[in-house]
């Protein structure tokens, strides 16, 4: 994981990723809605299946702000656009600043609505969700020619250092390790994942390595609700295994990021193809 000053757009995604939008948009278009009030309330595969932003609490809002975000992908806007596009009707709504909002538990709270940081993290966990989906539902269905999928981290300085130490690392597609560590796995994650076919695993040289006896799922916490006092925990998937190197490393991904975005894609547009 890693953070940058520099936030990518989704051409810049799509230069990175290699594809086109359309299986990005499709991901988003797929889900239903959800309200939460904090990022804890829905976790892991949960957002596959629907869109939430913290304390958005009605529809209209969420739909206006996953319009915006299919907008900015489909036409490839950067968060400078997203944000000035989308501002003015989260200030109409009056979801904007900090104010005093009542939960559905009736108690009221001081927090953080609307801000451009607010939309940044919006903008970019949520395409690059988006995109990596795509991506995975692409790869899938050219597992019979390319069955090998390797792990690449962007080797600066601003890496996380797990993150660096599984960079080359190859799986078969169907290791299970794939269903948690499939970026992105965490905020501002730039890593990805391409396909390789035997022979170019053959030509590189490279080793195709098993998760079987290595991988693990803990609990940690991820902070106290402040309306119950209740210490909040979510499941994180790991791996122990050596770094090209040969010294051990331990690789985790972080709470909320504990699943492969998209699952069920590939499925999904293979239908969608066959109807038309």
């Amino acid at each position: 994981m890693a953070t940058s000053s520099k936030m990518p757009s989704p051409a810049d995604l799509k230069a990175m990723f290699g594809m086109e939008p359309e299986n990005a948009v499709a991901f988003m278009k797929s889900k239903g809605y959800a309200i939460t009030w904090n990022w804890r309330e829905m976790l892991d595969q949960a957002h596959d299946q629907a869109f939430t932003v913290a304390k958005a609490m009605n529809l209209d809002l969420l739909s206006d702000i996953r319009g915006a975000l299919e907008t900015a992908l489909q036409d490839g806007q950067t968060l400078t656009q997203f944000i000035k596009s989308l501002q003015p009707t989260l200030e109409s709504q009056g979801w904007w600043g900090k104010q005093v909002i009542v939960d559905s538990n009736g108690g009221a709270e001081m927090v953080q609505l609307g801000s451009p940081r607010r939309l940044k993290t919006i903008y970019q966990t949520n395409l690059q969700s988006a995109y990596m989906a795509g991506r995975k539902a692409s790869m899938e269905e050219a597992a019979d020619t390319h069955p090998y999928w390797m792990y690449i981290a962007i080797m600066d300085g601003k890496t996380r250092p797990s993150h660096r130490a599984l960079h080359g690392q190859v799986f078969r597609h169907d290791d299970p390790i794939w269903a948690a560590i499939f970026p992105p796995n965490g905020f501002n994650c730039r890593c990805r994942v391409v396909a390789l076919s035997e022979a170019a695993v053959k030509r590189r040289g490279l080793k195709v390595v098993s998760s079987e006896g290595h991988m693990f799922t803990e609990a940690v916490e991820t902070g106290i609700d402040k309306r119950t006092g209740e210490i909040r925990t979510a499941p994180v998937t790991g791996i122990r295994t050596t770094d090209a190197a040969g010294s051990a490393i331990t690789f985790r991904t972080d709470p909320g990021f504990n699943h492969a975005p998209g699952t069920g894609l590939a499925d999904m547009l293979k239908r969608k193809r066959a109807a038309a």
